[in-house]
């Protein structure tokens, strides 16, 4: 466990993403529940945003902000969204650029652009340790 002095760092490192995530689910109507210091935001019209993605999701992270369809796919995805607040936790404001620019290379590389991110793959190991 990570002591909990330096916890105020790792939220102050993410919080531009956290406060993009934040925007973008007040905007947007949705709900919030704080679970485990993370704010989980869900609503029709996040559910609407997320589903109409290049790649759909039931989730995704940003900063400390997890915006979802529904209250069941937070749920379900959580321990997969939590890899994400740590790598934000690592990454910063920097983890958005990183993020696009790993999902680029991939794709000009002509390969799967979601699937073969290296950050997705820490979050998929949770869910398959296999993986």
């Amino acid at each position: 466990m990570r002591p909990l002095r330096f916890r105020w760092l790792r939220y102050l490192w993410a919080a531009p993403n956290t406060l993009i995530g934040i925007t973008i689910g007040l905007l947007l109507g949705g709900r919030i529940e704080w679970v485990a210091g993370v704010a989980e935001i869900h609503g029709r019209w996040i559910a609407k945003g997320l589903r109409s993605m290049p790649v759909p999701a039931a989730a995704m992270t940003l900063g400390h902000v997890v915006l979802g369809c529904t209250l069941a796919d937070l749920e379900r995805t959580r321990r997969h969204e939590r890899v994400h607040v740590r790598q934000y936790e690592r990454w910063g404001p920097f983890f958005l650029a990183a993020y696009l620019t790993a999902s680029l290379a991939l794709k000009l590389m002509g390969r799967d652009a979601y699937r073969g991110n290296p950050f997705e793959i820490e979050a998929y190991a949770v869910d398959d340790p296999s993986a």
